[in-house]
């Protein structure tokens, strides 16, 4: 009988067979339980990939389930009893996760669904639903015309937004934008005033980074990191207050935030709004509740921005909007913020607990959906961010509890080894919004 070569996924789609996975999954399941053997997780695999394939065959893959059940029973057969309870425990609560997303779709992802396939629609008419329809860009020289197609897209939507706010022009005082880390929110927020402009309406930006609590009264984790995406990391009492101020017509006293000393500088400046101004918000957490409590509801505008990158990678799977994001801060953070792209990865769970937790469940409260991905761009962080793949896998593989970001690297690194690297960044425009993580925009970020 042939090896088992593929999985049939819940969805009835057959994906690539992985005995990392198995690995993967088991060494999470050790690790809750105070476990660090890598060596172990990965004989419990071998001897699973081994049963998988006297069972199952090339003709006769065997399902997500079926897999499962065989790792339940090899753990319980090794005597690794409690670590098969911690799976098992696993497995149930992801079971019961999904089929409350199932009750939910209708009302909460209908409108995602419906961007997501146009975006997806619009990837295949311009030829890069995929890697290898994007790499063939790149050899055909056909890449400049990608990149200026994606970008009168994207500029599109923006125009569209603004038309949007403009019909509400007579009660809106606020407009928020949020979304998840590197998704886009400076360059789309310049963009937005700039069209608001256009438009007869002068919309003033607040950026709320420069509330962040003083450093030293954030927590650290054992590896010395704070969580800065955590809404609380920032003065709600203090930005509620301003705000509210603000809608009365009242000045404030904007803080100013110095991230290279961690603390809020002594100096401050007067900030107020004028008549037919709006107050422009770019912030991680703009959708969250007491973000803008002390403002009603009637008076502001929200909008989210994702990368909605609707490209699949070489084994027809889609590339993980989160994974995009994650390079493009890797490319911002080492000549922006003098943070090593390895330290972005080690940081990289921090981000994602914070999404799940402050952004995701809100994403339903906004008035409007953008999406702020680049066709084109990954072209780009294959050839900032490839050739360093290698060494930040290789810097996490021996730290069990850096487990997650060795998931995460490897993955990536994965990833982009098959993605052709663009040959020339000077294609790019400079009002691009891939320039706020490459450098070179005409704008000061």
């Amino acid at each position: 009988m042939s090896p088992v070569t593929h999985v049939v996924k819940r969805s009835g789609r057959l994906v690539e067979f992985d005995p990392r996975r198995i690995t993967n999954a088991v060494f999470k399941a050790a690790l809750g339980l105070q476990g660090d053997d890598m060596e172990r997780a990965e004989e419990v695999s071998a001897r699973v990939t081994d049963k998988v394939n006297a069972t199952f065959g090339e003709d006769n893959p065997p399902t997500v389930e079926d897999i499962q059940d065989i790792v339940v029973a090899t753990l319980r057969e090794m005597d690794h009893g409690r670590t098969a309870d911690a799976y098992q425990r696993y497995r149930e609560e992801h079971a019961r996760q999904r089929e409350e997303k199932e009750s939910a779709i209708v009302v909460e992802d209908t409108i995602p669904y419906k961007i997501l396939w146009q975006v997806y629609t619009w990837n295949v008419e311009h030829g890069c639903h995929s890697v290898e329809a994007l790499n063939e860009h790149v050899r055909r020289g056909t890449l400049p015309d990608l990149i200026e197609a994606a970008e009168e897209l994207y500029h599109g939507d923006i125009d569209r937004l603004a038309q949007k706010i403009t019909g509400r022009r007579d009660e809106v005082r606020i407009v928020i934008i949020a979304g998840p880390s590197s998704s886009g929110k400076t360059t789309t927020t310049i963009k937005l005033s700039e069209a608001l402009r256009r438009q007869g309406i002068e919309l003033i930006a607040i950026g709320l980074d420069d509330y962040f609590k003083d450093l030293e009264s954030h927590p650290k984790d054992e590896f010395g990191d704070y969580d800065f995406e955590n809404p609380e990391a920032l003065d709600l009492d203090l930005i509620n207050r301003h705000l509210l101020a603000l809608m009365r017509g009242e000045s404030i006293q904007m803080p100013k935030y110095n991230f290279k000393t961690g603390k809020r500088e002594a100096e401050t400046h007067e900030f107020h709004l004028g008549p037919g101004q709006m107050l422009l918000i770019d912030s991680l957490h703009g959708l969250y509740g007491p973000m803008t409590d002390s403002v009603p509801a009637p008076m502001k505008f929200k909008f989210y921005i994702e990368a909605l990158c609707q490209i699949r990678d070489t084994k027809g799977e889609f590339v993980r909007w989160a994974d995009l994001r994650m390079l493009r801060r890797m490319v911002r953070d080492s000549w922006h913020r003098s943070y090593s792209p390895e330290k972005t990865v080690g940081h990289w769970h921090y981000v994602r607990r914070s999404e799940m937790r402050h952004i995701v469940p809100y994403i339903g409260k906004a008035d409007h959906v953008i999406n702020g991905s680049l066709a084109y761009e990954l072209c780009v962080h294959s050839r900032r961010m490839g050739p360093l793949m290698d060494g930040i896998v290789k810097a996490y593989e021996d730290q069990p509890k850096r487990y997650d970001a060795v998931v995460r690297a490897t993955r990536v690194r994965d990833l982009l080894r098959w993605v052709e690297p663009i040959r020339d960044e000077g294609i790019i425009p400079r009002n691009s919004l891939m320039r706020e993580y490459i450098g070179g925009s005409i704008y000061t970020y």
